[in-house]
């Protein structure tokens, strides 16, 4: 197993939950956190709560920096409408996590890498930021020459996930449109997200 996977299922057992919900990963097999005294467990306050509930939904969405997740923040704040909700909806309109959803790779560290090599187009121009905000109605496609690649292909096979119904997605012509922001009912996290958890961490 690579460095880069003992990593981020690291990350799984710590939290002690199958964050991505993939087949391999050790929490299926292990309820301890990793290290020799993973198996303590001991009671959160409610400041360890909040934390490891940012941990988890940061976590989720691959190499966000704590800077680039607190700018997510107090975009949410800033917005009108649940902040929480807001939150959700800014970080599924990241183009990686966009690309993600729609099938086009199996995880959201394949999708971050996908968009840094510039197999990526939105709207027919090749953006080869993760982080760039998709907006409702904006079409997310492969180049040409990136549709065959396996890992393109072994994801649209894959009967790990579905799409979910804020995205339309023509897998033959390999592009999704992005219909709306999800609010988080919507989202399919394999896992419990508590993002009012996260609110009450960054206003404490």
């Amino acid at each position: 197993m690579s460095k880069r996977i003992e990593a981020k299922y690291k990350l799984s057992r710590r939290l002690g939950e199958n964050l991505w919900g993939r087949p391999k990963s050790p929490t299926n097999t292990r309820e301890s956190g990793p290290g020799q005294h993973g198996q303590r467990r001991r009671k959160l306050s409610d400041f360890g709560i909040q934390l490891q509930a940012k941990q988890k939904l940061k976590g989720y969405y691959g190499n966000i920096t704590e800077k680039q997740f607190h700018r997510y923040y107090e975009d949410a704040v800033k917005a009108k409408g649940d902040t929480s909700e807001n939150l959700i909806s800014l970080l599924e309109s990241r183009l990686d996590a966009v690309v993600y959803r729609m099938k086009f790779v199996p995880t959201v560290f394949a999708a971050r890498q996908v968009v840094n090599h510039g197999h990526v187009l939105v709207n027919g121009k090749r953006v080869n930021i993760p982080s760039y905000r998709i907006n409702e109605g904006d079409v997310v496609s492969l180049k040409e020459k990136s549709r065959e690649m396996n890992i393109v292909l072994d994801a649209i096979d894959s009967p790990e996930r579905d799409v979910p119904e804020y995205m339309d997605v023509n897998h033959k012509a390999m592009e999704g449109t992005f219909l709306r922001p999800p609010k988080l009912a919507d989202v399919p996290y394999p896992v419990s997200m508590e993002p009012n958890l996260v609110i009450e961490f960054y206003s404490r």
